[in-house]
């Protein structure tokens, strides 16, 4: 496996023939994709169904991506519309982020883990809590920029709104995120205060 490459390279690489080189992309982006889907399914066994039909139709659309955005930003829209679709197909309800099972699910995703992967992975888990207290729109712009690293221009892309209208957005959701926190875990964030 060829390692210090771009998500670029590695497409090029994909589009001349070299097919082993997709699960580089795959495996880099796994955890981001099941994360989104899990914000609309509850299953985590549909979460894995439709994160496999994901990877499977970025492969066989990987000719039409042309590169104006990052491959994370094409890859988290084909997430959301597969999610979407995979719902109107199933008749399930779109689950809010309000709910704690999806990122209990989200949590429980890896098992067997050193302390000092523990002790993130709990700090992560406090973030996700605080996150999903938020209203959808202010986790969706919160997600997109933290854990998707979409820039400003290209969460407006995404969102079909204006880069402004993004940046005042996150702003306002840092807000919120940060009077949740203070509010629902004071005690977590004094401790973090003194590491």
């Amino acid at each position: 496996m060829q390692t210090g490459l771009t998500d670029n390279d590695i497409i090029q690489l994909v589009r001349k023939g070299d097919q082993q080189a997709y699960a580089q992309l795959v495996s880099k982006y796994q955890n981001y994709i099941f994360t989104i889907i899990l914000r609309y399914l509850p299953s985590r066994e549909d979460a894995e169904e439709v994160a496999q039909d994901v990877f499977v139709k970025a492969y066989r659309s990987l000719a039409d991506f042309r590169g104006d955005s990052k491959f994370s930003t094409w890859l988290y829209t084909i997430a959301t519309t597969t999610s979407i679709t995979f719902l109107r197909k199933n008749k399930l309800d779109i689950q809010s982020l309000d709910n704690d099972k999806v990122f209990a699910h989200a949590d429980n995703i890896d098992g067997g883990m050193r302390a000092n992967q523990v002790e993130q992975k709990s700090k992560i888990a406090m973030v996700n809590k605080a996150i999903q207290l938020l209203s959808p729109d202010d986790a969706q712009v919160i997600t997109l920029f933290y854990n998707g690293e979409q820039s400003l221009e290209e969460i407006a892309q995404v969102l079909g709104q204006e880069t402004n209208t993004v940046k005042v957005r996150l702003h306002r959701a840092r807000q919120r995120l940060k009077e949740k926190m203070e509010k629902y875990f004071a005690q977590e964030v004094k401790d973090l205060a003194h590491y």
